[in-house]
């Protein structure tokens, strides 16, 4: 079979058996900042396996009126009223998606109160905090995925497959970029993800960790060091090490990831495998909004792989959904996350001493 038959053979959902449900996963949305609105929220009224139910938010009067534009959600609590369990009873899930340093808390709570959790990545702001949080989850026996959307990308899992049926060779090298504007995109200089306390970093933890976890996906293998540089620049960029980010992560293999990141540079985004013997690329990538396009290449032979575009939030949804009601274990876990954490950590560690930081 030629390598063009190969890539018009795809499952877009492999992962799939129900398509509908007649009790489909009741979500609370904690935190309902811009991205819950715009992004999660649609995703989820679209989706045909989950609902949102209860908004959570610090706002609650801003709560309350997204919560009358929408049919479905009943409650609007506050963040005190969440921890206290009121209309613990409406929900069955909940999706973390408050400033990094505050996903523990309610992490915790949730776990508690015997819900399933989706959290935003990175899943914390420090290491520490992401241990506590796996170990939370043990304690309870809480289910925690956290929310790597490129991981039920249809784009992603096309190139895993092409990469796992060695249509590449052995990669060799991942190389990976995710680039924005975020003044442009969020115009506020106060906002959370410039406060180093609140993200625990900036370009690498916000969107480099999207190269980073996607090339750990595509390769399923772990960093074992790391060697990189960060640098802030512009004064808005004052309280957070890395308005810009540059760094690399050696794999068994050998196989390397060359991953750029930046908080204000021009929005792109790309990842690619080179191997042996051929290559794979998806550029745009990792933001949402865009259509993604996927190329690979194999000696002589190039061309773009058709596949149906998605919405990257509805698969994500739909899948920790699908998982919940099936009694299948959500991938990625904590343990999956934590890695992340301590290779973003690791990336200022070396850019600090100047040295490869072993992982």
């Amino acid at each position: 079979m030629d390598l063009q038959t190969l890539a018009e053979s795809f499952d877009r959902r492999d992962w799939q058996e129900l398509e509908e449900t007649d009790d489909p996963v009741r979500f609370a949305m904690v935190g309902v900042g811009w991205w819950t609105r715009e992004q999660a929220m649609p995703a989820v009224a679209n989706a045909e396996l989950c609902e949102t139910t209860v908004l959570v938010s610090g706002d609650t009067e801003t709560a309350a009126d997204v919560a009358a534009a929408s049919e479905t959600v009943e409650h609007a609590i506050s963040y005190d009223a969440f921890h206290d369990g009121k209309a613990s009873d409406a929900y069955d899930a909940v999706y973390v998606v408050t400033p990094n340093a505050l996903h523990l808390p309610f992490v915790e709570t949730a776990a508690e109160l015997d819900k399933a959790i989706l959290c935003e990545k990175p899943m914390e702001a420090t290491i520490e905090r992401a241990e506590r949080m796996v170990e939370v989850v043990e304690e309870h026996d809480a289910t925690l995925m956290i929310a790597y959307r490129m991981q039920t990308e249809p784009a992603v899992r096309r190139a895993k497959e092409f990469v796992d049926d060695g249509l590449v060779g052995e990669p060799i090298f991942v190389n990976g970029n995710m680039t924005e504007p975020i003044l442009d995109l969020v115009p506020d200089p106060d906002q959370w993800r410039l406060d180093g306390e609140l993200s625990g970093g900036c370009a690498v933890m916000d969107i480099g960790l999207y190269p980073l976890n996607t090339a750990r996906y595509l390769l399923d293998a772990d960093p074992e060091r790391v060697r990189g540089t960060v640098a802030s620049v512009t004064p808005e960029f004052d309280d957070v090490p890395d308005e810009h980010a540059a760094f690399q992560l050696d794999f068994p293999g050998p196989t390397f990831a060359v991953c750029t990141a930046s908080q204000n540079a021009h929005m792109a985004s790309h990842i690619e495998v080179v191997g042996t013997q051929g290559r794979i690329r998806i550029e745009p990538a990792f933001y949402p909004w865009d259509d993604r396009a996927l190329t690979i290449e194999r000696g002589d032979t190039s061309f773009d792989v058709a596949f149906e575009q998605a919405d990257q939030m509805e698969e994500e949804f739909e899948y920790f959904s699908h998982c919940l009601l099936t009694g299948e274990e959500p991938h990625p876990d904590g343990e999956h996350g934590l890695t992340d954490i301590r290779a973003i950590k690791a990336v200022y560690e070396a850019s600090e001493r100047g040295e490869t930081v072993e992982l």
